[in-house]
């Protein structure tokens, strides 16, 4: 009788998230063997903050204990928007820092093969010349609206080094630019920039209200679709194994302003109503192009990542067929608009919604 032999494990923190939940789906519909689908021997355990709370030293323990792992994917982080992260700088430092430690201790005490860590452009200095590349991480102080999102995502590749060096663990990191897609987070009051334009112009469309986008409009972002990062997250976890960061994104050539991206949305979304832009409100770092040129090298060039309309599309009928179910929209009425009322998810006003997932910060 041939002998079974255990399969790997490959665990994913922040797995029922944006890009946890991107993950699943490339697993699911790839084919298995193939640069991005699954191995024949290996099981996939995507973890969701109902699972343990990573801030916890000995949850942590207990779902290595549990899972053993012989690779970790780490997407999990407490995250907001550009609001988020200005009002609770302390709050987004410590809870990240204890996240990220427990997990790369337990990574090393559990004796896995090989942790991605999921950071974030908002790691690189406000003050640096452009496009960012991996070099340049540690060359100046962050953004100052989110400087503690920022230094607790900055300390990953820190740690990463000093655990390469003094135990020869193979941990890694990736640097996306500003992801976007299904099951994104789309509450209004702590999401990213284009889940909040897209439900604020959902809901202006279906109560025949104005749609008003905070800021002027003029800041330019790189965005990338979800399903594109987690083909890269799979890649990244066959075939890259240097301590220094990778980043994840399209080309720096690629910018599109915030006015752009809300006139998408319009678009997408079919309103038809009073569209306009309130600059009083805060529009964050102006720019941050960021360059994928060692990415592509790797790559050998062959990556063909999703275009942006396409992308918005298919984001804004998962939100529309969601909305009413099971998607992230904050606080939901019950009733058959999903129309705000005071009621959330967990979150109490005045403190930031402690999410488990894997968003990368954002300065919108």
């Amino acid at each position: 009788m041939p002998v079974e032999l255990p399969k790997s494990v490959v665990l994913v923190t922040g797995g029922t998230g944006l890009v946890g939940f991107a993950i699943q789906h490339i697993i699911e519909t790839e084919p298995v063997g193939s640069r991005f689908g699954r191995r024949e021997d290996e099981s996939w355990v995507f973890l969701g903050s109902k699972d343990a709370d990573l801030r916890d030293s000995e949850q942590t323990r207990g779902i290595f204990n549990k899972y053993k792992p012989t690779y970790v994917i780490h997407l999990a982080a407490l995250v907001g928007g550009l609001y988020n992260n200005m009002q609770f700088k302390h709050s987004f430092l410590r809870d990240n820092m204890l996240i990220n430690d427990n997990v790369l201790h337990f990574a090393h005490e559990f004796g896995v093969s090989k942790v991605i860590s999921c950071l974030s452009t908002c790691i690189f200095p406000d003050n640096v010349t452009y496009p960012l590349d991996e070099s340049k991480i540690h060359l100046g102080p962050p953004h100052e609206s989110n400087f503690g999102y920022a230094y607790a995502k900055r300390m990953v590749d820190v740690a990463n080094r000093a655990y390469r060096d003094e135990h020869g663990s193979n941990f890694t990191s990736a640097i996306p630019t500003n992801v976007f897609g299904p099951n994104d987070n789309f509450g209004l009051e702590e999401s990213h920039v284009i889940p909040a334009l897209i439900h604020k112009c959902l809901l202006a469309k279906r109560n025949n209200t104005p749609f008003t986008v905070f800021g002027s409009g003029r800041p330019l972002r790189q965005f990338i679709y979800s399903y594109d990062i987690a083909k890269l997250f799979v890649w990244q976890l066959r075939e890259y194994n240097e301590a220094e960061p990778v980043i994840l994104s399209g080309g720096e050539d690629e910018e599109i302003s915030i006015k752009e991206v809300a006139d998408a949305v319009v678009a997408a979304v079919g309103f038809e109503g009073e569209y306009s832009f309130d600059p009083s409100r805060a529009d964050g770092q102006f720019r941050k192009p960021a360059s994928n040129q060692k990415l592509m090298s790797l790559l050998g060039g062959k990556f063909e990542f999703t275009p942006f309309a396409v992308a918005l599309r298919e984001t804004v009928q998962w939100l529309v067929e969601h909305y009413d179910t099971d998607a992230r929209i904050g606080r939901r009425k019950h009733g058959s608009n999903g129309v705000h009322n005071g009621e959330t998810n967990g979150h109490k006003e005045g403190t930031p919604a402690r999410v488990e997932r894997e968003e990368p910060c954002m300065t919108e």
